[in-house]
């Protein structure tokens, strides 16, 4: 038969895990419940510039990176042949 020493020892062992178990339990559901989409941390904020502003100033950046690099490729491409 097992000591009572032991005994206390494997009911405190036991009793420990079973805590510690619903300390962490409770510790992720609360991390769960803090992201859930019914409470959401941050809104979506409006683009500073419109749709129409994004595409005309991307329009405009691509003409002056071709004419900026324009030469430079084309002197590169004209090495090669």
């Amino acid at each position: 038969m097992i000591s009572i020493l032991a005994q206390e020892r494997l009911l405190g062992a036991a009793l420990g895990a079973a805590f510690a178990g619903f300390i962490v339990h409770e510790q992720r559901k609360r991390i769960y419940q803090s992201i859930s989409p019914e409470h959401p941390q941050f809104q979506l904020r409006e683009p500073i510039f419109g749709k129409q502003f994004r595409s005309e100033f991307a329009l405009a950046w691509n003409k002056a990176v071709d004419q900026t690099f324009g030469p430079v490729v084309a002197s590169l491409n004209s090495r090669r042949h």
